[in-house]
């Protein structure tokens, strides 16, 4: 008869949780693409809106994580990191947006997919930290796939959305950084800022006007769904299970994204999207799944 420790059964519970969370996090991020086609709003309009109701959804697990609503969790706003937080989520999200709009979901999401090699660079850059080889590797080969995706774009109306993209992964890359900087500083008060800030800018562009109830129930779940509730669903994840297996599974999200919007809209990437982010897709793939096996073998040994 074999007698099943308690300890462990309860660890692996939790490493389950962990992994449904992950993944729902993962579904609720791979909307982004359906979410941007169902509108039919302009993108000043849907970058304003969308960020005012992910940073009132956001408002609520504020709540309850990182301390609660307290004086000393908002102060954190007013810190140099807090503050380079919110530029940085800010000009984030108008290019994410911005990006969705003005070139296929597709490039935008095998962009998105160099963030962990950007965040690396931006590492040894900031933090002075070593970048292990297949990290360099990994991140050298992924931009050659980038550089393919951007270069077939220029002059057929979709290099400005590709850039956008670029630039919403370097400064996403940042956000990365940043609380590594500052360890201590809570993150969700500068999101959340972040957001009504992007509102202030981003409203007088648009027009309230062109919002029907179709797009105000659109721009709803989008903020709610992917700015706020994947964004929780992936911490309480991650907190469960080891970074790399988090990753791995997150990675889920480069494939998952493009597929919906061809499932529902019939949208066709370029042929260079497939050639460039099979380069990129196949780099991350890789890159991660390695770190995905020495975190088994320590967590093993």
């Amino acid at each position: 008869m074999t007698i099943q420790n308690p300890t462990t059964r309860l660890a692996g519970s939790e490493h389950e949780k962990g992994v449904l969370l992950i993944v729902a996090a993962t579904f609720a991020w791979s909307a982004s693409g359906v979410y941007s086609r169902l509108l039919t709003t302009d993108v000043w309009t849907a970058i304003a809106w969308r960020s005012l109701f992910g940073g009132l959804f956001l408002l609520i697990p504020c709540l309850f994580l990182e301390g609660g609503i307290s004086r000393r969790q908002w102060r954190s706003v007013f810190h140099p990191s807090g503050l380079a937080m919110i530029a940085c989520q800010t000009f984030s999200q108008g290019c994410f947006i911005g990006s969705l709009y003005m070139t296929t979901v597709a490039n935008v999401t095998m962009i998105y997919a160099t963030t962990p090699f950007i965040a690396a660079l931006f590492g040894w850059i900031i933090l002075k930290e070593k970048v292990a080889r297949r990290t360099l590797i990994a991140g050298a080969v992924s931009f050659c796939g980038v550089a393919v995706i951007v270069a077939s774009s220029i002059g057929g109306g979709t290099g400005w959305g590709d850039l956008l993209a670029l630039g919403m992964t370097a400064s996403f890359a940042l956000v990365i950084i940043i609380p590594r900087i500052s360890p201590g500083v809570p993150s969700l008060p500068p999101t959340v800022v972040s957001a009504f800030l992007t509102l202030v800018i981003f409203a007088p562009f648009g027009s309230v006007g062109s919002l029907d109830l179709h797009n105000w129930i659109v721009l709803a779940a989008f903020g709610a769904t992917n700015f706020s509730l994947a964004l929780v669903l992936f911490l309480a994840g991650a907190k469960r299970m080891a970074p790399a297996e988090a990753a791995l599974i997150g990675t889920m999200e480069i494939v998952l994204t493009p597929f919906w919007v061809w499932l529902l809209f019939s949208e066709q990437p370029p042929i260079a999207t497939y050639f460039g982010g099979a380069i990129i897709l196949g780099a991350v793939f890789w890159h991660t799944a390695i770190d995905f096996n020495r975190s088994q073998r320590l967590r093993d040994g």
